[in-house]
């Protein structure tokens, strides 16, 4: 039976055991963020063919992976550098 903090505070995307920043997700919405953005890029290359529109692809996917950081800051573990040891 999990504990009541724990289902009140699911991170989508739990903190990496080495170094800074998250691992894979750990919940279904996390999953879901994470095969959105693929789908993203991938709809991004398929219209702006990186060998030709490479400004168009690459704005596009700095716009989306920004977008996922800012997901995984808001529903992720807090970052923090880690060594492991937790």
């Amino acid at each position: 039976m999990p504990e009541p903090n724990e289902s009140k505070h699911r991170y989508w995307f739990p903190a990496k055991k080495y170094g800074w920043g998250w691992g894979f997700p750990s919940v279904w919405q996390g999953w879901a963020t994470l095969f959105l953005y693929l789908g993203a890029i991938s709809l991004g290359a398929y219209l702006f063919a990186p060998a030709e529109k490479t400004t168009a692809f690459i704005v596009l996917s700095i716009v989306v992976s920004v977008l996922l950081i800012v997901i995984a800051w808001a529903k992720g573990e807090p970052p923090r550098w880690r060594w492991g040891k937790e």
